[in-house]
């Protein structure tokens, strides 16, 4: 038996505190259904044949079930591990993490996760941060403009402010990938200055999601500025990695492999600008079995390529053209599938294929083979203008859609059969 309350005031705390079953929603889907964007879609989330997956019936998310899983919204994860009763008991008494200090303090655990879904994969980025490919290129930095450089510091710092957040709400695969974005923007703020890094990073990032075990303030250490990195730290690894098994009864290995995928390639890329360019290529080449089972569509096109020309390079720097080659080929010729198909998507197409050629002229010149890098360079300026032109035409179709659908709520609105929202934040 219980304790009676003592009061009419402590009876009614009592009633509060217990949970109304009949209120909590249905539990999560089984751990094995969960397939996130691997599943294609019937019809285009968006207008357009943008989306539509090469060769195949079914349309691309965008990667929108991919990061449903991996920021885990609505606490999948905890709550199988927890137990539905005492998950829900816990969130109604405020007892799960969350930031509880600060600005952030006041929102609950899904708002605060929403704001690390914004610092990780936020649009909001400058034109110069908008192409898809992740192919590592040697910048002086010393020498860039005083506003990307600005950009990048800031960049920088959401990438530190969101590995500080999936600490405290316990998130290990926003973690990773928080890591992995640290790896990333190291490199692009500091040059090769920062490769050391970067690559202690996409280390970390890869210990996370593997199948040991990780130390959480060893992880947590790389959301200051500069961490001090002590030579003599003893690891407390008590923390399961993405794929342990104890991990994979909770969630599905895709969540580990999403992880992964990225923090290869950062590491990759650190491990080249430090000249280490067979590790480099032995680590790209860890991406391409884990993308040979995904649909071929832009957005994942634009990842194979850019780990298929990550691994020329590496060869191009060697000296070994013909291998080089192989490699940049296969790149060009995923563009040109799109470019050609029926239903492809043409703008990414001519983007993956533009990309792949540029860096093959510039083997090519490295190589000694100067004349056929100028005539490459030309069908790339060529293709260029052509895709130019194509942005232009989905920008105009997507304005004129933006306006049309505009034009149709106003109308709705003037003539009373559409009631607008009075909470600014939905009006705007």
């Amino acid at each position: 038996m219980g304790k009676k309350a003592k009061s009419t005031k402590g009876a009614l705390r009592a009633k509060e505190r217990k949970l109304d079953k009949s209120t909590l929603p249905p539990p999560p889907k089984p751990v094995d259904d969960e397939v996130g964007s691997a599943k294609l879609l019937n019809e285009p989330s968006l207008p357009g044949s943008g989306y539509k997956a090469l060769n195949q019936d079914g349309y691309d998310d965008g990667g929108v079930a991919d990061l449903t899983l991996v920021i885990d919204l609505d606490d999948s994860v905890l709550r199988r591990k927890r137990g539905e009763t005492d998950y829900f008991s816990a969130l109604k008494a405020d007892l799960l993490p969350r930031i509880t200090k600060g600005p952030m303090a006041p929102l609950p655990r899904r708002e605060q996760k929403i704001r690390l879904a914004k610092l990780l994969f936020s649009d909001d980025v400058h034109e110069e941060e908008k192409n898809p490919s992740e192919v590592y290129v040697d910048v002086d930095t010393d020498d860039e403009d005083p506003e990307i450089k600005k950009l990048r510091a800031e960049r920088l710092a959401q990438a530190r402010t969101a590995l500080s957040l999936s600490s405290v709400l316990r998130e290990p695969a926003c973690a990773s990938l928080s890591l992995s974005e640290i790896s990333k923007r190291r490199l692009g703020y500091y040059g090769k200055k920062g490769a050391e890094d970067a690559l202690r990073c996409a280390d970390k990032a890869i210990e996370i999601a593997g199948p040991g075990f990780w130390d959480r303030d060893d992880i947590e250490i790389e959301a200051q500025e500069q961490p001090k990195i002590d030579p003599n730290y003893e690891k407390n690894a008590t923390a399961p990695g993405l794929s342990h098994e104890s991990s994979l009864k909770l969630q599905p290995i895709r969540v580990s492999q999403l992880c992964l995928r990225s923090a290869y390639l950062h590491r990759g890329n650190a491990l080249a600008a430090l000249g280490r360019e067979d590790e480099a290529r032995e680590t790209y080449l860890k991406v391409l079995p884990m993308l040979e089972p995904e649909p071929r569509c832009g957005r994942l096109d634009w990842e194979r390529c850019s780990i298929l020309v990550n691994i020329a390079n590496t060869y191009s720097r060697q000296g070994n053209y013909d291998q080089a080659e192989e490699y940049y080929k296969k790149a060009e010729k995923m563009g040109r599938e799109h470019i050609e198909a029926d239903e492809g998507n043409r703008a990414d197409g001519l983007g993956i294929a533009t990309t792949s050629m540029r860096f093959r002229a510039f083997a090519l010149k490295k190589a000694g083979r100067e004349d056929e890098g100028k005539a490459l360079l030309k069908d790339v300026i060529a293709m260029q203008i052509e895709l130019n032109a194509e942005n232009e035409k989905i920008k105009a179709e997507q304005e004129a859609k933006e306006a049309e659908e505009k034009a149709k709520l106003e109308a709705a609105a003037a003539s009373g059969d559409l009631e607008v929202a009075s909470d600014p934040a939905i009006a705007n």
